[in-house]
């Protein structure tokens, strides 16, 4: 199960955490969850992956459409201290070229 949740805002980006695991199972509520979050949200968006153990397929094509709507209204989504099993599929994947990956 994952958990998703509101930071809120830095002055320059919307911040929001995940938490747990994101998998087939999950991935359905995962989408609904993130696309609430960011419904209307007029800057970059950074998603604090610290505390996100797991993601799969499912997940990553989910981030990958949230990106797609983020980028139509020009900004980004910035994915922020992954794990390394989570860094390790952004680049696999390649999609650490189509997001910014960022250490803090």
């Amino acid at each position: 199960m994952f958990e998703l949740s509101t930071e809120g805002n830095d002055g320059q980006n919307y911040i929001i955490a995940i938490k747990g695991e994101i998998d087939i199972y999950s991935a359905p509520e995962f989408k609904e969850s993130l696309s609430q979050s960011i419904n209307g949200v007029q800057q970059d968006i950074v998603l604090d992956c610290s505390e996100l153990s797991y993601i799969d397929s499912m997940g990553l094509g989910i981030l990958v459409g949230a990106l797609k709507r983020v980028r139509e209204k020009e900004h980004n989504i910035i994915i922020r201290n992954p794990r390394s099993t989570v860094r390790k599929l952004f680049k696999i994947t390649g999609l650490d070229k189509a997001f910014i990956i960022e250490e803090v």
